[in-house]
């Protein structure tokens, strides 16, 4: 008990001094989220919208795939990209291993399904009368699909914020491809798994502080956004 008080005060100064080598794991954990988040945010998005609109043969066998890849433990991400950005592999040449752009590239492969099987949802509870009213207007195509992400922008907006949530505390393929590089690719989750490992509890204390501070506050985004959704 006496361990965890000590611990828990030490990782409160840590925060409040805004110690440095903290900042610079939350950096690197916010750099790499944010990019693998709008990357697979101008993917998914449009593949979600085109899925829900779009009628052709294998549509619902798609869409099981997508609910289906949602499921997909980070560690096997993290091995089938490994297998292509190491030396050895079709990658290799371009040096991605152990770099920030590798843990990227995990986290988008990540998320995608998570974005496009959010925005499917999203787009298919807009009432159809909104694009057959636009169309009888006088809408092209073009004009028709901005009514639809318009109405549909709160459960589409939830969708980013809950792919956030998911980068911003994943382990598996930020370890896998990153390889924890102190002051480079080190996260909030591998420096607490690091600082665990060491017996250091105030350091992985404090992060888990600031990840769980990040995570409600995207908690509390996502019920905004769901909630502005439904009404």
């Amino acid at each position: 008990m006496d361990i965890l008080i000590d611990s828990l005060f030490s990782a409160l100064l840590l925060v409040f001094s805004l110690d440095r080598e903290m900042l610079a794991i939350i950096k690197v954990s916010l750099q790499v989220s944010c990019a693998s988040t709008v990357i697979a945010a101008l993917v998914g998005v449009p593949t979600g919208f085109f899925i829900a609109l779009r009628r052709f043969p294998g549509k619902h066998l798609v869409i099981t795939v997508l609910n289906t890849l949602l499921a997909l433990p980070t560690v096997v991400i993290g091995l089938v990209v490994y297998a292509f950005v190491s030396r050895r592999g079709i990658l290799g040449p371009l040096d991605l291993l152990y770099t920030q752009e590798a843990i990227i590239i995990g986290q988008i492969i990540l998320i995608i399904p998570l974005v496009s099987a959010l925005t499917i949802a999203a787009i298919s509870k807009i009432d159809d009368r909104y694009r057959r009213t636009a169309m009888t207007l006088g809408a092209n195509r073009v004009q028709t699909a901005k009514v639809i992400l318009f109405e549909a922008r709160f459960g589409i907006t939830a969708a980013i914020v809950a792919a956030f949530g998911r980068v911003i505390s994943e382990v598996g393929i930020a370890m896998m491809l990153g390889g924890n590089i102190q002051g480079f690719t080190r996260t909030m989750t591998t420096a607490m798994a690091l600082e665990y490992d060491k017996g250091a509890f105030s350091l992985a204390v404090a992060l888990g502080i600031v990840l769980m501070t990040l995570s409600f506050g995207m908690n509390i985004l996502f019920h905004f956004f769901q909630g502005k959704y439904r009404t």
